[in-house]
């Protein structure tokens, strides 16, 4: 831990500045609803400069309460400029209630000086604030941090050497391992390698760049994600070369020296700061949600999750008012001495399926594991096989490749879809069980047990589980990707985990499980031959054999699905991909 350097000269006295937030900011809080009253009125001290690590000045705004006393201070870095949404979601909704709020741009970012090097630079940084926050009059101490997405990374990286005045943290949606940002088992999450390009490039120059290069993004994406070889295609969708993006697409491997020191995951594992995480079912880093949640479980570490039916997106729009709930209610317990909105239990989780949130004590409950297998004419069975044999195959081609369909990612296609079209495909296989007499529930992490034979040697597999209702409407709850090597005919097995879920298949409905060949462009194609997907010019198409002996695994809990002390009905609160402001 971070000793403070103590200054006894006494600090200069703070005049409180006069100015306001910004117009935009203002206007844009005033449409929002579903939140809580304001105490105070806020003041806004832009263009503050903080000297970073090395002396770059990082650009930083002061949001306070326009009030007599002494307030906690969160510190919020972002890449992503300090402007909409930013402005309004962090320094006016958290000064209105009691925080001093310092937004700052990142390194080359914002107006900051320096140059932006994907996580390199923020626990140097992060510290660098702290150290100037010791400086200010106004500064009380008392230290918390919040944010969503690669504002949760900055955090974990402060993490790795908390400073004392560090009291609480809320992670949003938010990520600790950069290189699962990027990557999937070896295998590049191109979509999100290019939303993310776009957005540090163009978001924090302002609202105007941001929404010209999202939709140069859009209408060039197809000819981007169908380039070979795929290496610096995206150079006419966003612009230009981004030398840092260009890195993380072509170096696949987790374990070289590229991606060493980018997780700040090993923080978690010995953290005694009070932490809450957010995340959404349908969010493209959810898996290091509940990663971060175990590690600080295990650590002893003071811990709350709140898992919603969201997508990245949608946690910071239509899901806001629970998230800010959840946030405030956490920071006020830790920075304020004021746990009156605090829940009971540790655990919150919306269920899919029955539009209700339950409490639970834990995450995950640790239920018994029930194995779905696949039989022929498509069905999905408890039985398990007698045999082991080949059970049907497809061809998966390159040149035509699987599309993707919703799932956790970062666009605006998230979340629950209509997977029928996409069923009704060649290249995608699905196992379906019966009607069930009762509600099931799937409560914890999801896997698949895959016995698979190529013709090459070479194949992905994307495995789904969907909720198939009544009128045969396919709706995706939860998947998972790996990467399969086979010798011979001879088939190998590889287990993909398919995230976490808490979902209620409702009586009447029944179980689906998907098996395809990729999913594109969520995920790089294949290319068949083992060569790098990023470099490849050369594609063949896959002949993959499922054998018996393959299963989903269920973990489901036993009870009948229904637990009126725990649950309470809700209304639909961002599970789709609208793109409007929160409330």
């Amino acid at each position: 831990m971070t000793s403070p350097t103590h200054d006894t000269a006494p600090h200069p006295a703070w005049t409180p500045p006069s100015g306001k937030p910004p117009w935009s900011s203002r206007l844009m809080r005033a449409t929002w609803r579903g939140l809580p009253a304001a105490r105070h009125d806020v003041g806004w001290e832009p263009g503050l400069t903080v000297p970073a690590a090395d002396g770059s000045p990082l650009i930083t705004d002061h949001y306070f309460p326009r009030a007599e006393g002494d307030f906690p201070t969160l510190v919020v870095r972002s890449p992503y400029g300090r402007g909409l949404p930013w402005s309004p979601l962090y320094g006016m909704l958290f000064a209105e209630q009691g925080f001093r709020v310092v937004l700052q741009s990142c390194r080359g970012t914002g107006g900051s000086g320096g140059r932006f090097d994907l996580w390199r630079n923020e626990a140097a940084d992060g510290l660098a604030t702290v150290s100037w926050l010791r400086e200010q009059p106004w500064f009380n101490g008392v230290l918390g941090t919040v944010g969503p997405s690669y504002l949760g990374y900055t955090q974990w990286a402060l993490a790795l050497d908390p400073p004392p005045e560090l009291r609480a943290m809320v992670v949003q949606v938010g990520l600790h391992d950069p290189y699962a940002l990027f990557h999937a088992d070896g295998a590049l999450r191109l979509e999100n390698a290019l939303l993310v390009g776009s957005g540090m490039t163009y978001q924090h120059q302002g609202l105007a760049p941001f929404v010209r290069g999202t939709l140069r993004l859009q209408r060039r994406l197809r000819r981007v994600v169908t380039a070979w070889p795929l290496r610096r295609a995206y150079e006419s969708a966003l612009g230009g070369e981004v030398p840092w993006l260009d890195d993380v697409m072509t170096h696949a491997d987790a374990d070289g020296p590229y991606w060493s020191g980018a997780s700040a995951g090993e923080a978690a594992e010995r953290l005694t700061v009070p932490t809450c995480l957010i995340t959404g079912w349908h969010d493209a880093l959810t898996d290091q949600t509940f990663e971060q949640y175990g590690r600080l479980r295990r650590a002893g570490c003071g811990t709350a999750l709140l898992a919603g039916p969201w997508t990245h997106a949608s946690a910071l729009q239509q899901g806001w008012p629970e998230v800010f709930a959840e946030s405030l209610a956490w920071l006020r317990a830790h920075l304020c001495a004021d746990p009156s909105g605090l829940r009971p239990t540790a655990v919150r989780v919306h269920i899919g399926g029955a539009n209700a949130w339950r409490d639970l004590d834990d995450w995950p409950l640790s239920p018994a594991v029930t194995s779905w297998w696949p039989a022929p004419g498509g069905y999905l069975t408890r039985q398990a096989p007698t045999d082991c044999a080949p059970l049907t195959s497809f061809l998966y081609d390159p040149a035509a490749p699987t599309p993707s369909l919703g799932g956790p990612l970062l666009s605006r296609t998230a979340g629950p879809r209509d997977n029928s079209a996409l069923e009704a495909r060649d290249d995608v296989l699905t196992f379906t069980g019966p009607p069930l007499a009762e509600a099931v529930e799937v409560l914890g992490p999801v896997s698949a047990r895959l016995s698979i034979s190529t013709d090459t040697g070479y194949a992905d597999v994307f495995t789904r589980l969907c909720d198939v209702d009544a009128q045969g409407r396919s709706t995706n709850v939860c998947d998972g990707f790996a990467q399969v090597r086979t010798v011979g005919q001879a088939p190998s097995e590889v287990t993909v985990p398919m995230s976490s879920t808490a979902h209620r298949f409702a009586a009447g409905h029944r179980i689906r499980w998907q098996i395809s060949g990729g999913a594109h462009p969520r995920f790089a194609r294949s290319p068949g031959t083992g060569a790098s997907a990023v470099d490849a010019e050369e594609y063949v198409p896959v002949r993959i054999t499922l054998h018996t002996g393959s299963a989903l695994m269920l973990p489901q809990d036993e009870r009948d699905g229904r637990d009126e002390r725990d649950e309470r009905a809700t209304g639909d609160r961002g599970d789709g991909d609208g793109q409007g402001a929160p409330g």
